[in-house]
């Protein structure tokens, strides 16, 4: 893990009425912007890491393109204050672009900070096609409880969200980190368009509650399984109810909760739903 990633605090410790000076492994917290044929989009605060992989993923969840190819270039600039991912798209994709410019400068954990309207907060995420895929609950599970040992930033800070893809033939990869989990989940979104894999065999594994923002980028990236550690709200449910994913949530080691199209969920025949639940 690179020094731009993470660096090391002093730290008095205060343990079991004991007191300490120690130091400890602390995430780095960068600004990054986005900014598109020289014109800024968004700034959001992020772990500066996998940025070609942010720009790309966040390109496409937002819709601002609809193919990884539509981005003619990609360049980091560096700077005192922050890091600027600096893409050039296409003509066309620029003057829709320029039609529907916002500026957008969000926290960490606020993924709708700088939206022009309702209508934008509540976009339709794109619907799943139903490919007739189905997995075993176990497997899932099992993917679940594998991503820890994964997740190489969060085992040194204790305070990075992960989102990673699993597929039932190839395991888990890529797993993308950040300090906030809608950035981790735009990462992934951009690994797996550059590596031109697709998504529809798979599943997305989340280490943060499930909102609705969520639920649309997972869309976008057209996975049809999303599991996650934490609870969903009820608008992520509704909208992976109309976007054909399957939710799965509040994922411990005993097993998960599942919200909507179970049908793709081999679930054992012991813990089969009844036909009047």
């Amino acid at each position: 893990m690179s020094s731009t990633t993470l660096a090391r605090h002093q730290e008095i410790a205060w343990r079991r009425g004991h007191v300490m000076a120690t130091s400890r492994l602390v995430a780095e917290e960068t600004a990054i912007a986005l900014s598109y044929n020289g014109s800024t989009h968004a700034v959001m605060m992020a772990t500066p890491d996998d940025l070609e992989d942010f720009g790309v993923g966040f390109t496409l969840t937002e819709g601002i393109v609809e193919r990884a190819s539509d981005i003619q270039s990609i360049d980091l600039i560096r700077s005192e204050l922050g890091i600027e991912i600096r893409m050039w798209l296409d003509g066309d994709r620029a003057t829709r672009l320029a039609a529907r410019r916002r500026a957008m400068s969000g926290p960490v954990g606020c993924g709708l900070c700088g939206i022009e309207s309702l209508e934008q907060a509540r976009r339709p995420a794109s619907p799943v096609p139903d490919r007739d895929t189905v997995f075993h609950a176990r497997d899932l599970l099992g993917a679940m409880q594998a991503l820890a040992p994964l997740q190489i930033l969060n085992q040194q800070t204790r305070s990075v969200h992960a989102a990673a893809f699993w597929h039932p033939r190839s395991g888990i990869g890529p797993v993308r980190e950040d300090v906030g989990r809608h950035n981790a989940l735009d990462k992934l979104a951009g690994a797996i368009a550059r590596r031109r894999k697709s998504a529809c065999a798979g599943a997305v594994l989340l280490t943060s509650r499930v909102s609705v923002e969520m639920v649309q980028k997972a869309a976008m990236i057209g996975v049809p399984v999303v599991i996650a550690v934490s609870a969903p709200t009820t608008l992520a449910i509704r909208t992976a109810e109309e976007a054909g994913i399957t939710l799965l949530a509040i994922a411990r080691d005993d097993g998960y909760g599942v919200f909507t199209h179970p049908h793709r969920i081999l679930l054992p025949e012991n813990v089969a739903p009844r036909a009047d639940c």
